[in-house]
């Protein structure tokens, strides 16, 4: 079959693609900036990237006419620009409209347990966009989860952030609050399961693991799980405002989805039962062991995908190709060149960069930057790296993004996501004379901006000194 994944560079589409794919389906995925897919990850010939800005209707001409099912995996709760529910809403219109004109005959559609009369923004959104999407001129399948758990999801990475950082909690109330987790791989297996499936046709299903905690319980249970003893203190005198900045300041989530991530967590979300599972032959995984799975995944680097490389801040809404041409004119830069001694071990330092491995030197300056973005509401170093090796174009880095990622050049390219007065690139490349170049370049915004780097130069100087010198050693 013809398939249309929508969202293909979100942390659902990428782990539903590979399965699509060994099931000799032919897949176009569906992303806003193509430079954001990296197509050497896939060796399959059946598979195309098109530019798609559900937004800009226009561009929904570039869907082929010719497909068979289409999957709406696309969502803007994290974003921090404009309503995320008018766009939601605009995005799934323009899309219902394409897909009149195509051979589409299933549409399916990943959104969130509703079954209570008073819901936060972020459900009311997505069951307004799923009562958009079935009032299509083709069949429709809604497949509704609660907590999704898998290594990089956002319900994983904040629950292991808070357990693992904080031996005591003092929490707020909403973790009474009941809800029903699902692992990863069942979520892919409902999606992919039910193509075609004529029970599912014009039909919705609440998807879990069949158990019901609190989300007390999910932290108590992943500190088990760890190993780990966690005493959790919940005061009810925590408002949903002091609440998002608990999450924001503890967790690796950005104030944004934290704040929406909270309005959510006060409702409560307990799917309807079903016999879905029954006729796909899905036996539902146990939170316990989606937890003991998903660090399997972590252990051995192969995680493949997390939600902290969606493109949600402001600063990159328009997509990397509009910043991976390095401004020249107008700017400061601190550029630095030192001869390498062995190529394949600076190139391979040059990869393991961030994260856990650190910047090489100057580390409590790293740290304390990276706080002093968090108190004004930037992302910080919290994000870390996705994988302690590579690298590809659109994944986090620290408080930075992948631009360009290329062994074969011998280039790293990335973008600052951290709050800045302009902007900022951060360049390594090594030249044919085995030299690395070390490059930072800022294009200030106003006199703030050009005051900014002035203020910074002499750290500059003693960071960017020393970690050129850690890489070529």
């Amino acid at each position: 079959m013809k398939i249309l994944l929508t969202g293909a560079t979100g942390y659902i589409a990428q782990r539903l693609l590979p399965e699509l794919l060994s099931a000799d389906h032919y897949v176009y995925c569906c992303v806003r900036d193509k430079a954001r897919f990296d197509l050497q990850k896939f060796d399959d010939p059946d598979i195309a990237v098109i530019e798609v800005d559900l937004l800009q209707e226009s561009t929904l001409q570039n869907i082929p006419a010719d497909i068979d099912i289409a999957y709406y995996l696309v969502h803007s709760m994290s974003t921090g620009t404009g309503d995320f529910e008018k766009m939601e809403a605009a995005s799934a219109e323009n899309f219902k409209r394409r897909m009149a004109q195509t051979s589409v005959k299933q549409v399916i559609y990943l959104t969130g347990i509703v079954n209570e009369q008073h819901l936060s923004k972020h459900l009311q959104s997505r069951q307004q966009v799923e009562e958009i999407l079935k009032t299509g001129s083709y069949a429709f399948t809604a497949l509704r989860a609660g907590i999704i758990v898998g290594s990089g999801s956002a319900s994983f990475e904040i629950i292991r952030d808070l357990v693992e950082k904080l031996p005591v909690m003092v929490t707020p109330r909403w973790l009474h609050t009941k809800t029903q987790p699902i692992a990863i791989r069942d979520v892919v297996a409902y999606l992919k399961g039910v193509i075609g499936l004529p029970q599912a046709l014009n039909t919705s299903f609440d998807i879990s693991s069949g158990e019901v905690f609190t989300y007390k319980e999910l932290l108590l249970k992943f500190a088990s799980v760890r190993g780990l003893k966690r005493k959790i203190i919940v005061l009810p005198v925590l408002t949903p405002r002091l609440s998002s900045y608990w999450l924001y300041f503890v967790t690796s989530t950005s104030y944004q989805l934290a704040k929406n991530l909270v309005d959510s967590m006060k409702v409560e979300v307990i799917g309807k039962p079903n016999n879905l599972g029954e006729l796909l032959h899905i036996t539902p995984t146990p939170y316990e062991k989606a937890i003991e799975l998903a660090f399997v995944k972590i252990e051995n680097d192969q995680v493949l995908s997390s939600w902290k490389d969606a493109l949600s801040s402001n600063i990159l809404y328009k997509g990397l190709t509009a910043h991976l041409q390095v401004p020249k004119e107008g700017t400061y830069k601190d550029k630095r060149k030192m001869k390498v001694t062995d190529v394949q071990k600076t190139m391979d330092k040059i990869w393991r960069i961030g994260g856990a491995n650190g910047w090489y030197y100057g580390r409590w300056l790293w740290i304390t930057r990276g706080l002093m973005d968090k108190m004004v509401g930037g992302v910080g170093l919290r994000r870390g790296r996705r994988s302690p090796t590579q690298l590809y174009p659109g994944q986090a880095l620290d408080f930075w993004r992948v631009l360009i990622a290329s062994k074969e050049d011998k280039r790293l390219l990335l973008y600052a996501e951290m709050k800045l007065p302009g902007e900022a690139w951060l360049e390594f490349f090594i030249n044919e004379n085995n030299e690395l170049e070390q490059t930072a370049t800022f294009r200030p915004l106003g006199l703030s901006g050009r005051l900014y780097w002035l203020a910074v130069l002499p750290f500059h100087g003693f960071i960017f000194r020393g970690m050129l010198k850690a890489l070529c050693e």
